[in-house]
């Protein structure tokens, strides 16, 4: 079992920035992602770490913005988000799991409880 818990969601205006950060407890996984779901949409992959290869893959939404790291010690995966737009507003979550392929939301077996961002324009 992993345990996950978000923080950093926030409010921002266009062009701000947010750091969202995921502490990870429990057994063990090979990826951990942060995913997204906007206001009557289907739940989307934002970012991947894989803990194994320390390869990153991002979706193209937001490539040159958003930046996943991981700090091994304090077992934390971050997403900070630069140059944040309207269409970025969602709930994201952190997700563990061991995923053939980084964005495919099944393979991700543990899910953290959600934080909310939301960027006005």
């Amino acid at each position: 079992q992993v345990r996950l818990v978000e923080s950093g969601g926030g409010s921002v205006q266009a062009g701000g920035s947010l750091t969202l950060s995921c502490v990870a407890s429990g057994d063990t996984y090979t990826s951990m992602a942060w995913f997204r779901q906007a206001l009557g949409k289907t739940r989307e992959g934002v970012a991947a770490f894989h803990t194994g290869s320390y390869n990153t893959y991002y979706d193209t939404s937001v490539k040159g913005r958003f930046t996943i790291s991981r700090d091994r010690a304090k077992n934390t995966v971050s997403l900070q988000m630069n140059n944040l737009k309207p269409e970025d507003s969602a709930v994201y979550y952190c997700a563990a799991g061991y995923p053939p392929v980084w964005n495919r939301e099944s393979s991700y077996i543990y899910w953290g409880q959600g934080t909310r961002v939301t960027v006005s324009s």
